[in-house]
């Protein structure tokens, strides 16, 4: 990873962050829950599926960087994966082993959330690591070198920062309880 590649994701980790922790923050738990329908996730489920993924990619990371590298055939150019992870033009169902299934109550989904993401923001900014010599497929976009993970990281949660925008803005979307 160069200098500026590292500048660049972990600015990238940094506000996608700070993005989700705003838009989730402060909601109350009937909020966290609501579900507009029984085919899309609530509030809750978008943070628990979020911080389970980054984890999940995490640990691929580690294992890919235990192996021996290989020069890796991308499947995508870095700007052209980001494009697609944010675009939601093409909605994918998650697989099964990654969707959401209440691993942690709901008052602590929010800083599962924020421990991942410090242990990205952490790797981000010390690994030595040659990210670009190694590699592991993702289910949707093939072949990534670990740099690319690292985007998918931060760019998967934005994706699904507007999936939650989209259920808040629903005309069910509970009230804010007034003290």
């Amino acid at each position: 990873m160069t200098p500026s590649e590292r500048q660049r994701v972990v600015a990238y980790l940094e506000q996608t962050r700070e993005s989700l922790v705003n838009t989730a923050r402060g909601l109350s738990l009937p909020q966290l829950r609501y579900k507009p329908s029984s085919d899309q996730w609530s509030m809750a489920e978008i943070l628990e599926h979020v911080a389970f993924v980054e984890g999940r990619i995490q640990a691929g990371i580690r294992k890919a960087l235990s192996q021996q590298a290989t020069t890796c055939d991308r499947a995508l150019q870095d700007d052209d994966l980001v494009q697609r992870i944010v675009g939601r033009v093409r909605r994918l169902k998650a697989p099964d082993v990654v969707a959401p299934v209440g691993r942690w109550p709901t008052e602590r989904l929010l800083s599962e959330f924020k421990m991942a993401r410090e242990g990205s923001i952490e790797f981000a900014k010390t690994t030595n690591a040659p990210l670009r010599q190694h590699s592991y497929p993702h289910p949707f976009f093939g072949e990534l070198d670990c740099y690319q993970w690292l985007l998918v990281i931060a760019f998967h949660s934005e994706r699904h920062r507007l999936q939650a925008e989209e259920v808040m803005a629903g005309a069910g979307f509970p009230c804010a309880v007034r003290a």
